[in-house]
């Protein structure tokens, strides 16, 4: 079932979820997978859990959970969504993604990869096949390692000015 199979996927990060756990219902999914990395399951998570893994690989900024939650009438305020986005994300369920300053987007695909970046409709899209899209890594300094390398490619269609 695609549900269970995205579920996993959001899963893999630092949650070691055992297979046998999932049965497909996205609602049971979403518990294991709270569970498995220590968060409580409340009914605010799961409703935001099973409205972030419940469509397969997407990046949602909370603004756009937010607007989700509201036609879903799930009722929760932006803040709420926010702290449950950061919960997610300490917890490895989701993977932050900076596009600007004043712009962040939330993974569900927390796997290495890279992204796109669309300028004209604000949109982020994974780069497939962009495994090697790093050449040369560069060196830590002594008493750090290297976390993450984030790739992002801003696009804008061609013939428009910004």
């Amino acid at each position: 079932m695609v549900v269970s199979g995205a579920l996993e996927l959001a899963a893999a990060g630092n949650a070691e979820l055992r297979r046998g756990e999932l049965n497909g219902c996205p609602w049971h999914d979403v518990k294991s997978m709270l569970r498995d990395v220590g968060l409580r399951p409340t009914r605010q998570r799961m409703a935001l859990g099973w409205l972030l893994f419940a469509k397969g690989d997407r990046h949602l900024t909370a603004e756009m959970l937010y607007e989700e939650a509201s036609q879903a009438k799930v009722p929760v305020s932006l803040a709420t969504i926010y702290n449950t986005l950061h919960q997610f994300t300490d917890a490895g369920l989701l993977r932050q993604v900076a596009v600007d300053g004043s712009k962040t987007y939330f993974d569900t695909n927390t796997t290495s990869h890279h992204h796109f970046f669309v300028e004209d409709d604000n949109e982020l899209v994974d780069i497939p096949g962009a495994e090697d899209i790093v050449g040369n890594i560069p060196v830590a300094p002594p008493g750090y390692e290297i976390a993450r390398i984030d790739v992002v490619v801003r696009l804008r269609r061609t013939g428009s000015r910004k």
